[in-house]
């Protein structure tokens, strides 16, 4: 099942993805608890698809791509950064160059007290896709990653929730103006997003909404104003233009 949200008249309201058109459903974190899918609420409905997730925590993989020898590290990202699909982000011209990263972005769907790499896929709502929007320039004076993931707009996620891919062999591709530039995926991480999550969890809990961005096997690309980059996971296409 493919979920999402779109914005209405009544505010954001969770919607289900169909041939037909978003249907809207019920709560899909209150149904992920109970152990059952979220139940239809009407027929089609139209508006704007919105992030599909509204995080109170977005969190970082660090040291999970090629050439890392350090262990798997993580990191904060404001969760105000977080944009939806087919949204125009301006890119900073302070910071130096800007890097599209392509990520596979786990969505939690309950309290994570509990959690460990065996049943760490129990606690996953679904996965999407994430535009982690780096300025790597400012690491240099920024260890933190602070100056370096923020940006108005510099979290480009969705615009579904696929609640059936897993989590152990995800694809993942970006495109630069329609070329491929990376073709990878979930089983190229060094780190697996079981680990990961484990990890993560181990520290900080985490509850229904929150977002890890597990890491970018390969799949970063420099962009600049002008360009247009698509991001698929599991088949869910994340289109972000740059001004």
């Amino acid at each position: 099942m493919r979920l999402g949200r779109i914005a209405t008249s009544d505010g954001p309201r969770w919607v289900r993805e169909t041939a037909a058109g978003p249907v809207p459903i019920s709560d899909p974190f209150a149904a992920f608890a109970e152990g059952r899918d979220p139940r239809d609420e009407g027929d089609v409905i139209e508006g704007a698809l919105l992030p599909p997730a509204d995080p109170v925590v977005v969190i970082g993989i660090a040291q999970n791509g090629p050439g890392h020898v350090s262990p798997v590290q993580a990191w904060l990202k404001s969760p105000r950064t977080v944009i939806g699909g087919g949204a125009e982000v301006a890119l900073r011209r302070d910071a130096g160059g800007q890097i599209a990263e392509g990520e596979i972005a786990v969505v939690i769907g309950r309290s994570t007290v509990g959690l460990t790499v065996q049943n760490a896929h129990e606690y996953v709502l679904g996965v999407t896709a994430v535009n982690d929007l780096s300025s790597p320039e400012r690491a240099e004076f920024d260890p933190r990653n602070f100056e370096s993931k923020s940006g108005v707009g510099y979290t480009p996620l969705g615009p579904w929730i696929d609640t059936d891919a897993g989590i152990d062999d995800v694809g993942l591709e970006v495109e630069v103006d329609g070329r491929l530039v990376a073709e990878t995926g979930s089983r190229q991480l060094p780190v697996s997003i079981r680990e990961c999550l484990a990890y993560v969890t181990g520290w900080s809990p985490l509850g229904p909404g929150d977002v890890v961005m597990t890491g970018a096997p390969h799949s970063q690309a420099p962009v600049c104003p002008g360009q247009r980059v698509t991001i698929r996971v599991a088949g869910i296409e994340l289109v972000t233009a740059f001004a």
